[in-house]
């Protein structure tokens, strides 16, 4: 039987339709764990960049949670859905405007958030509507453990931890590493976290260079740091950055001529990223994340194809996670019972247990933040494309 790549794959099981996968999922639910059906509305704010550098991870966000509802008769815990969107913008600002917006509005839980660097200027607010905030990209370590902010996604520092820890098992003693992050809370965190996995005193270890930190660079904004980095004589290169920032990093490095071998988080290689910096500059770069879409399991059958039928494109980490913070919170008003209150949503996520995800399954761990598996990456040729490809399992963290 000839091999078939990925994408071909997904277009085969698109093509049988998603509704098989959803009813062999649903037979493993007893009849006792299907949720009484309400005419009683829930209303979910969904916080999302409509406009700016981040608007691609924002209709990943928004992508992911609307295809959980549309695989769920539009309803969460038995509840129909009313899903208000609100743009997140490019700043903290803006942020927390949307999410003022949606708790004027009534929501029962929010959701979303692109830019973590946001996250903290929303907490106060959160905690203080006692409302619980879903979020669904990365998370700063500061925010573990406030009472009404979970995440379904990851802690911000979690892949450098996971690619420190791999990288000094691997990287040979005649070879030396260095790092490359943003000056702000984020990328501090980031490095002091690979520093500490990979051995801080580790004689590989050369060089922190820093750069200002920004969601939209200009095309010379990474060169003067790059001929440093050029001059250090580093074989290995952890880069903290993602999105647009990641994009015209690579691109820049790629013409610097730069030759040593790039570690980063998932979100430097997610999403249009390997198309916008070009295949050939895209290619061979690793990257540490929770999900890769080529995981073989059941959940994650169902939700990449699906999200493939739905939208032509592979799956990002964000949109799962968007997927799944839908998932949680269907547990969650379900266990609640009857016309839910946002208080007993919130200490209903916390009972949700384990998450059969498209990720693998994973739980919440006491600060609130998900216990998961973390899996090494490469971008290389899948069929006719260039993707992210699964290579190994790095880690579990949590």
């Amino acid at each position: 039987m000839p091999q078939i790549d990925r994408r071909q794959a997904l277009k085969l099981f698109a093509a049988l339709g998603a509704a098989g996968f959803a009813a062999a999922c649903a037979s493993d639910e007893s009849a006792d764990n299907e949720p009484q059906l309400s005419d009683d509305p829930v209303r979910i704010g969904l916080v999302a960049p409509q406009t700016g550098p981040l608007k691609v991870i924002g209709d990943e966000l928004v992508n992911g949670f609307q295809l959980y509802l549309q695989l769920n008769q539009n309803r969460l815990g038995g509840h129909p859905v009313q899903l208000v969107t609100a743009d997140e913008g490019a700043d903290a600002k803006s942020a927390k405007a949307a999410v003022e917006s949606l708790l004027q509005q009534g929501a029962l839980a929010l959701t979303g958030v692109a830019n973590s660097a946001s996250l903290a200027g929303m907490r106060d607010t959160i905690e203080g509507a006692t409302v619980p905030l879903l979020a669904t990209n990365g998370v700063p370590g500061t925010l573990q453990g406030v009472l009404y902010i979970w995440s379904a996604s990851f802690v911000d520092s979690d892949p450098s931890q996971a690619l420190g820890g791999y990288l000094t098992g691997i990287v040979p003693a005649s070879q030396r590493v260095a790092v490359i992050a943003p000056t702000d809370d984020t990328g501090r965190d980031a490095v002091d976290k690979f520093r500490q996995t990979f051995g801080a005193t580790d004689a590989r270890l050369i060089e922190t260079f820093w750069t200002q930190a920004t969601t939209a660079p200009g095309k010379d904004f990474f060169r003067p740091t790059l001929g440093q980095l050029k001059t250090s004589g580093a074989d290995v290169v952890y880069a903290f950055y993602t999105g647009p920032a990641a994009v015209e990093f690579v691109k820049q490095y790629r013409s610097e001529g730069l030759d040593a071998t790039v570690y980063a988080p998932g979100g430097f290689t997610e999403g249009t990223a390997i198309e916008d910096m070009g295949d050939e500059a895209a290619q061979g770069i690793y990257t540490a994340m929770n999900y890769s879409a080529d995981l073989n399991n059941a959940a994650n059958r169902l939700f990449a194809t699906a999200y493939q039928r739905e939208h032509d494109l592979l799956p990002s980490a964000s949109a799962m996670a968007s997927y799944d913070a839908a998932q949680v919170l269907d547990r969650a008003i379900r266990l609640c019972r009857g016309r839910p209150t946002a208080q007993q949503v919130n200490l209903m996520l916390g009972r949700v247990g384990q998450i059969d995800s498209p990720r693998g399954t994973w739980q919440f761990n006491q600060p609130r933040t998900p216990q998961q598996r973390w899996y090494l990456r490469q971008v290389r040729p899948d069929g006719q494309v260039m993707s992210n490809v699964l290579l190994s399992e790095l880690a579990t963290l949590g």
